[in-house]
C-alpha cells in the first residue's frame, strides 16, 4: 500500500496541500512526526481566528508569522511525481534511506529531455526550499514552539506558517533574555511638595487639553516593582491571567529570538532565520498587528487607540502616547518618538526668537544706511560688467532691491541669533538625555547595560556564513584524498559530520582584517568616487550659472535681462535641489553595499557602519553646493581686466554688490523646504503606497475584489500586503539632516527652525500613520538610548558653532561694517560705507576682446568703473593692488572667528555643566527601588526561614535537619514547575 502511494501520482487538488510522504526522511528526522497542513476555517465556523488572530482552536495565540511562496502546479508536472531529486549526496542518501525500507526511489523525470531538464531544476530548487522549511520547522517544534500551516488562502502562490510560544516557552524565553517584568510589589512614587507641587498642578490644569486620551498618560502615583523574570520566583509575579502578562510586543520579540538561535544544520551550511529569507526559503517573517484600526464593529485594540490618539492629524495639537508607543512598538522605536517630539518642542522657542530676528530686519531695513546709499536716486555710481563681452555697464542703484532684501537675513541680529542656536543645541542635547533617564527610569532600562553587551557579541547569518566558507576551504586544503573514500557507502553521514565540523571550526575561526581588505579598500575607493561625483555636479551647477548668466544678458527682452540674477539663482538652486533628492536614494543603496560587504560581525556594528557612511555621503551631498555658496563663491574671481577663468572661457562668477548671504539664504530655503515636502513628506506617502499597490497586483487579486466585500481577509494576509518595516536609519537621517539646517547656517537662514518645526509637525503624525497603517509591525527592540544618533547631533552641534562663525565673519558685512564705523568713518557712523568698500577700475585695462561690446549702454562713455574690492585705485604707484583696509579686514574676521568660537564653546560647556544628566527625582527613585528589591529579598528569606522552622521538630536536632526538610520541600516544588513548564 504504501509503495502504490508512492509512485501514484498525486492529483492536482491534492497538490496544493505540499505534504512530503517520504518516511525514510522521517527516519532521520527530516520531518517531524507532528508535521500537519490545516485550511483556515471560514468566519462562520469560527469568529475568533476569522482575523487571523488565533490558531482554529480559537484559544492559541498568533505570535508571529512565517510565508513562503507556493509553487502552483502545472500541466507539464500533471502525470510526473511531484517530488524529484538530484543526484547530490544528499539526496542519495534519501534514496538509501527509502530503499532500506523497501521502497523504490522516486521516478526519473521522462518526456522531452530538455522540458524534464528545465522542470528537474526548478523542482530540485523547490524541493530544496521545502525539505529546508520542514527541518526548520521541526526544530522550532523541538524548541517548544507550536506551529499551523495555511495554504488554502486567498492570497495565491502564497503559504503563511503561523507561530505560538507556550506558557513555558514564554517563560524560559522571558528568563533568558532577561526580561524585567512587573512584581505584586507596588510602592508610592514620590510628588514635588510645596511650591513645585503647586508649580505642577497649574501646569497639568492649563495642559490637560494636549494630553492624548489613554491610560498611560494619566497619572499615576503608584509604580510596580519590577525584576527580571525567573521560573524560580513566579511567586513574585502576578500571574492571575497569563494571557495578558506577556503582551503581543512581548511575545513577539520572544519567538523572534528564538527563531534566531535555530539553525538548519542538515545542508552544507547552517542557515538561520536570515539565511533562509535571504534564500528565499521563506519570503516575509512579520509578527501580526493587534487588529483592525477602522471599519465597523472594529474591536478595541492598541492599534486602533493608537491610530485615533496619535497617527490622526486631528490631533497634531497633543502630546504623543510615547508610553502607548512603547508598548506596541518596543524601547527602539519608543525613544525615537520620544526623540522626534521633544526636538519638535525645543524648536518651538528658536521658530520665535528666529522670527523676531527676521521682523527686526524687516523693521530696520529703512534705516538701513549702506542700503539706503545703494538706493538712493542720486546715486551715480557706474559698476564694471558683470560678464565679458555680452554684460554692459550698470548703474548701482540698480543692486536696491538685492540690497534691502540682504538687510533681512544680514543684521545686527543675526549674531546674537547664532549665538542663541549654538546655547540652544547644547540645552536641546542635555533636556534629551534627562528626558532619556526619565524614560530608562519608567520603561525599567536602568539595568540594561549587561544586556547590550550580550547582544553586541550575536553574530549576524551573513558573518557566519563567511567564516564557514572561510573554515570548509582550510578544511578542503588540509583534507587528503584518502579520508575522502572511506566511506564510500555512507554519504549521509559524511555531509553531516561535514557540516559538524565546519560548525566547531566556525568557533575558533573568525574574519581578519586581511580578509576584509578588499572590501576596506572597495569601501575607500567608492566613498571618495561618490564624493568627487557630489563636487562634479556642483561644478556643473557653476558652469550652467555662468553660461545662463552671460546668454540671458544678450536677451533683447529688458525683463529678462533686469531679472538676469533672480532667474538664474532660483532655477541653479532648483537643479540642486532635484540633484540631491536623487543622488540621496543612490548614496542609500551605495553606503548599504558597502556595508554588507564588510561584513561586520553583530547587528549593532552593521548598524552603525550603515549610519557613518549614510550620514557621511549624505551629508556632503546635502551641504556641499551650501558650502561653496557660502565660502567660496565671489572670493576666487580676480579683478577687472585680470578676471579668473574656467576653461579659458568661463568666468568666475561674483557675489551681488549685497554679498553672498542672500544667494545662500535663498539655496537654503530652497534645499530645505525641496526635502521636507518632496522628500520628507511626498516621498513617504507616495512610495509605501505605490508598493503596496505593486503587490496587489502581482498577487492578482483583483479577481476577487468581490469576494473581499463579503469575506474579509484573515490578518496576516492582510498584514503581508503592508510595506516591511526597513529600520529608523531613514527617519533618524533626515531629522539629524535638518538638525543640520537648522544649526549649520542658521546665521543665514533666521526661519530655518520656524520651517523645521511646521514639518515636524506633520512628520509626527506622518511617520505615526505610517508605522501604525501602512508598515509591518515590526520586531519589538531593547535600547536605553538612540546610539550613534547622539553622537552625530553632538558633532554637528560642534561644527554648527565654527561653521557659523566663519558665515558672520567671511559671508556677511558685518565684520566690514564694524571695521568701517571704528577705523574709518570720519562722524564713527555708516555714512560713506559702499564708497569705502569699492575700488575703481580704468576700462582702457581691459584685456582684447573681454570689453562690452555696446560701451555706451548708459549713454555716455565710461572712463572709470567700480567693483566691490579693497584694492588700490589705477592711479597709484601700485594698481590693483590689495590695499591695506583688506589687510585691517581680514584681520578683524579672522579675530572674531576665534572669540565666537571659544565663547559660544565655552557657554555651551557651561550649560552643560549646570544641567545635570540625570533628575533628581529620578536618582532618588532609583535608589528606592534598589532598597526596596533588597527588602524584598530579605522577606522572602526570612519568610522561608520560619516556614523551614515551623516544620523542624523541636529537639536539640533541630539544627541538622534543616537541610533535609529544605531539600524535601524543593523536590515537590521542582515537581509543580516541571508540570509548568510543560502546560
Amino acid at each position: 500500500m504504501e509503495k502504490n502511494e508512492r509512485s501514484t501520482p498525486i492529483p492536482g487538488k491534492e497538490k496544493e496541500v505540499d505534504i512530503i510522504n517520504i518516511k525514510g526522511i522521517e527516519d532521520i528526522g527530516y520531518v517531524q512526526p507532528d508535521s500537519i497542513l490545516l485550511n483556515s476555517l471560514t468566519p462562520e465556523e469560527n469568529t475568533q481566528c476569522q482575523h487571523g488572530l488565533y490558531f482554529q482552536d480559537g484559544e492559541r495565540r498568533v505570535d508571529y508569522i512565517l510565508t513562503y511562496h507556493i509553487k502552483k502546479p502545472s500541466s507539464s508536472r500533471s502525470n510526473r511525481q511531484s517530488s524529484r531529486f538530484t543526484d547530490n549526496a544528499f539526496t542519495r542518501s534519501l534514496r538509501r534511506g527509502t530503499a532500506r525500507l523497501g521502497r523504490p526511489p522516486p521516478p526519473q523525470p521522462r518526456g522531452d529531455p530538455e522540458v524534464a531538464s528545465q522542470d528537474h531544476s526548478m523542482d530540485y530548487h523547490e524541493d530544496d526550499k521545502r525539505y529546508r522549511r520542514e527541518e526548520f520547522e521541526g526544530n522550532l517544534r523541538d524548541m517548544g514552539l507550536e506551529l499551523e500551516k495555511d495554504e488554502d488562502t486567498k492570497t495565491p502562490g502564497v503559504g503563511f506558517v503561523k507561530i505560538h510560544a507556550p506558557w513555558h516557552v514564554l517563560c524560559r524565553e522571558a528568563e533568558f533574555m532577561k526580561l524585567k517584568m512587573p512584581t505584586k510589589k507596588v510602592y508610592e512614587v514620590k510628588q514635588c511638595s510645596g511650591v513645585g507641587a503647586k508649580i505642577n498642578t497649574l501646569v497639568n490644569k492649563a495642559t490637560e487639553p494636549l494630553h492624548p486620551n489613554v491610560e498611560e498618560n494619566r497619572g499615576q502615583h503608584v509604580k510596580h516593582l519590577s525584576y527580571a523574570f525567573s521560573r524560580e520566583k513566579q511567586h513574585l509575579f502576578d500571574l492571575s491571567d497569563r494571557d495578558s502578562f506577556f503582551d503581543s510586543k512581548t511575545r513577539a520579540s520572544i519567538v523572534f529570538e528564538v527563531l534566531k538561535r535555530t539553525k538548519c544544520t542538515k545542508a552544507k551550511y547552517s542557515m538561520g532565520i536570515t539565511s533562509l529569507l535571504g534564500s528565499g526559503v521563506y519570503t516575509a517573517a512579520y509578527p501580526l498587528h493587534d487588529g483592525d484600526v477602522d471599519g465597523e464593529n472594529v474591536e478595541p485594540n492598541d492599534r486602533k487607540l493608537l491610530y485615533e490618539e496619535w497617527a490622526s492629524y486631528s490631533v497634531f495639537y497633543k502630546y504623543q502616547p510615547i508610553g502607548l508607543v512603547r508598548k506596541y512598538f518596543g524601547e527602539k522605536i519608543g525613544l525615537y518618538f520620544a526623540w522626534l517630539g521633544l526636538y519638535t518642542q525645543m524648536l518651538i522657542p528658536a521658530s520665535l526668537v528666529g522670527v523676531i530676528v527676521f521682523l527686526y530686519g524687516c523693521a530696520t531695513v529703512d534705516n538701513n544706511i549702506p542700503s539706503m546709499e545703494i538706493c538712493h536716486p542720486r546715486n551715480n555710481i557706474t559698476m564694471c560688467p558683470l560678464c565679458d563681452r555680452a554684460c554692459n555697464y550698470w548703474k548701482l542703484k540698480e543692486a536696491c532691491g538685492t540690497a534691502r532684501a540682504s538687510h533681512l537675513f544680514d543684521n545686527p541680529a543675526t549674531v546674537f541669533f547664532s549665538i542663541f542656536m549654538a546655547l540652544w543645541a547644547a540645552m536641546f542635547m542635555e533636556h534629551w538625555k534627562r528626558r532619556q533617564m526619565r524614560l530608562n527610569y519608567e520603561w525599567d532600562l536602568t539595568g540594561f547595560e549587561e544586556e547590550e553587551e550580550e547582544l553586541k557579541d550575536h553574530p549576524r547569518a551573513e558573518y557566519e556564513l563567511c567564516v564557514m566558507q572561510k573554515s570548509l576551504k582550510k578544511e578542503h586544503k588540509t583534507h587528503k584524498p584518502t579520508e575522502i573514500a572511506e566511506e564510500p557507502t555512507n554519504k549521509w553521514k559524511q555531509t553531516v559530520q561535514s557540516a559538524m565540523a565546519g560548525l566547531k571550526l566556525t568557533e575558533k575561526e573568525k574574519l581578519t582584517c586581511r580578509d576584509r581588505l578588499p572590501a576596506y579598500m572597495t569601501n575607500i575607493v567608492m566613498m571618495l568616487l561618490m564624493i568627487g561625483v557630489t563636487f562634479a555636479i556642483v561644478f556643473g551647477v557653476i558652469l550652467y550659472r555662468i553660461s545662463i548668466t552671460a546668454a540671458l544678458h544678450m536677451s533683447n527682452n529688458p525683463t529678462t535681462r533686469s531679472n538676469v540674477r533672480l532667474m538664474v539663482k532660483t532655477t541653479a538652486a532648483i537643479i540642486n535641489l532635484v540633484v540631491i533628492l536623487i543622488l540621496d536614494e543612490v548614496y542609500g543603496a551605495v553606503a548599504r553595499w558597502l556595508t554588507v560587504l564588510e561584513v561586520p560581525k553583530t547587528d549593532r556594528s552593521f548598524e552603525e557602519r550603515l549610519i557613518f557612511k549614510t550620514f557621511v555621503l549624505k551629508f556632503v551631498n546635502a551641504f556641499t553646493p551650501i558650502i561653496y555658496i557660502a565660502f567660496f563663491r565671489g572670493r576666487l574671481v580676480g579683478r577687472p581686466g585680470s578676471y579668473l577663468y574656467v576653461f579659458e572661457s568661463y568666468r568666475m562668477e561674483e557675489c551681488a554688490h549685497g554679498g553672498c548671504l542672500m544667494e545662500l539664504c535663498i539655496q537654503l530655503s530652497i534645499t530645505m523646504l525641496g526635502k521636507q515636502l518632496i522628500q520628507n513628506n511626498l516621498f513617504e506617502i507616495g512610495i509605501p503606497k505605490l508598493k503596496k499597490l505593486i503587490r496587489y497586483i502581482k498577487s492578482k487579486r483583483r479577481s476577487f475584489q468581490e469576494e473581499e466585500r463579503e469575506k474579509k481577509l484573515q490578518r496576516y494576509e492582510t498584514d503581508h500586503f503592508l510595506e516591511p518595516f526597513a529600520g529608523l536609519t531613514p527617519e533618524y537621517m533626515e531629522m539629524i539632516i535638518q538638525f543640520g539646517f537648522v544649526t549649520l547656517f542658521v546665521a543665514s537662514f533666521p526661519l530655518a527652525p520656524l520651517f523645521a518645526l511646521l514639518n515636524n509637525i506633520i512628520e509626527i503624525r506622518l511617520d505615526a500613520k505610517k508605522f501604525v497603517a501602512e508598515l509591518r509591525r515590526p520586531v519589538a527592540a531593547r535600547a536605553k538610548d538612540i546610539g550613534i544618533w547622539y553622537n552625530l547631533l553632538r558633532g554637528v552641534a560642534k561644527v554648527a558653532v565654527i561653521i557659523n562663525a566663519f558665515v558672520i565673519s567671511f559671508t556677511s558685512d558685518f565684520i566690514p561694517r564694524l571695521v568701517y564705523q571704528y577705523m574709518y568713518s570720519p562722524d564713527g557712523s555708516m555714512h560713506g560705507f559702499v564708497n569705502h568698500t569699492m575700488s575703481y577700475f580704468n576700462v582702457s585695462d581691459f584685456q582684447d576682446g573681454k570689453e562690452p561690446m555696446d560701451p555706451h549702454h548708459l549713454g555716455y562713455q565710461v572712463e572709470m568703473c567700480r567693483y566691490k574690492d579693497y584694492r588700490e585705485p589705477p592711479w597709484s604707484n601700485t594698481p590693483y593692488v590689495v590695499s591695506k583696509e583688506f589687510w585691517a579686514v581680514l584681520a578683524a574676521r579672522l579675530a572674531f572667528v576665534i572669540v565666537f568660537q571659544n565663547v559660544v564653546m565655552l557657554m555651551s560647556d557651561i550649560v552643560d555643566w549646570l544641567i545635570p544628566d540625570i533628575p533628581k527625582d529620578i536618582s532618588l527613585q532609583i535608589h528606592k527601588e534598589k532598597i526596596l528589591m533588597v527588602e524584598l529579598f530579605m522577606k522572602e528569606e526570612q519568610g522561608k526561614m520560619q516556614f523551614i522552622d515551623s516544620m523542624t521538630p523541636c529537639d536539640g536536632k533541630g539544627r541538622n535537619n534543616h537541610a533535609p526538610i529544605a531539600r524535601s520541600r524543593s523536590i515537590p516544588h521542582t515537581h509543580s514547575h516541571t508540570h509548568a513548564n510543560n502546560f
